[in-house]
């Protein structure tokens, strides 16, 4: 009689195990899957190897982020990078180098513009600055979407806008959202009369660089760039918050379509790491007297009002 009650709580508890297993399988394969897309070069030299895709809810953008997000939640999360192109060009074809280098140090980036198709260089269509806070809406609805492959992963107090050239000025458009964390304007600048630029480009007086509320990196290819005057003009007009340039001479290109980015991408990476997940290590490249990337030959360096970091 014993034995019989034995073997049958046996027999029950083994059902159990079973279906528990079961429902722990059907819960997983449940989860969203990130949707398809393709590895840029190498997915990156950072930890979270990235993938690039277009996502059908946001067909207007392309996503860079790391291809395993199982290790994001509760305990880890992406910062938000909105993403800018140069020529105000509606595809980040210049940059996924750049992009997918970004998002392999555990970052997700939406940049504006569907995603290229292999070797694809697209001209022609023209961007907004609304895409910009387009791409901060949407990250932050998906971060509370259940169904979404980003649900809960995404910490969404900490967000940059960033762009290139005519990315910059979009950039410099939009700096006044209350939600952004820091800008980065890369190879770009105000110019000191609306409408100096080229057709299609945003009219931003210099007047609005007051509007700025963050911490501000400037990155510009040295004299040769045709952006230099700009942003260097800029940098000298900041004197409300903190601001840090940097010139690398390589003219108006950048490196973004080196290996990884080049180095504006080693920079970059450095400043969002510091900003936006509190990195102290990546921070030494800007902070100190002289900072670390003064030190570097590549580098021609300066920065003011640090100082209210503290405060």
């Amino acid at each position: 009689m014993k034995k019989n009650r034995t073997s049958r709580f046996l027999g029950l508890l083994v059902i159990a195990v079973g279906f528990l297993t079961m429902a722990s399988c059907q819960e997983k394969a449940k989860e969203p899957t990130l949707p398809q897309g393709r590895v840029v070069e190498d997915g990156g030299s950072g930890s979270f190897s990235a993938v690039m895709f277009t996502d059908s809810t946001f067909n207007t953008h392309t996503i860079f982020c790391p291809a395993d997000l199982s290790i994001f939640g509760d305990k880890l999360k992406l910062p938000i990078i909105a993403w800018g192109n140069g020529a105000c060009a509606n595809s980040p074809w210049e940059h996924i180098n750049f992009l997918s280098e970004v998002a392999s140090h555990g970052f997700l980036v939406v940049a504006i513009g569907p995603m290229p198709a292999e070797g694809e260089e697209v001209h022609g269509t023209r961007s907004a600055a609304s895409q910009l806070t387009d791409a901060i809406d949407w990250a932050i609805a998906q971060n509370s979407e259940k169904n979404s492959y980003l649900f809960n992963k995404l910490d969404v107090n900490k967000i940059a806008v960033s762009g290139m050239s005519c990315g910059g000025l979009q950039t410099l458009e939009v700096a006044s959202d209350p939600r952004i964390t820091t800008i980065g304007v890369f190879n770009s600048g105000l110019f000191n009369q609306v409408g100096e630029g080229m057709p299609g480009m945003p009219g931003v007086a210099k007047e609005q660089l007051a509007d700025i509320h963050t911490p501000a990196l400037y990155l510009l290819g040295g004299e040769t760039d045709i952006a230099y005057a700009n942003g260097m003009d800029d940098f000298e007009r900041i004197n409300h918050v903190p601001v840090f340039v940097a010139n690398m001479d390589v003219g108006h290109g950048g490196t973004y379509r080196q290996f990884h980015g080049g180095e504006f991408a080693v920079v970059a990476t450095a400043w969002y790491k510091w900003q936006l997940k509190g990195d102290e290590e990546a921070g030494k490249l800007f902070t100190g007297d002289p900072c670390g990337l003064a030190e570097s030959e590549l580098w021609t360096v300066d920065k003011k009002n640090f100082e209210l970091l503290s405060e």
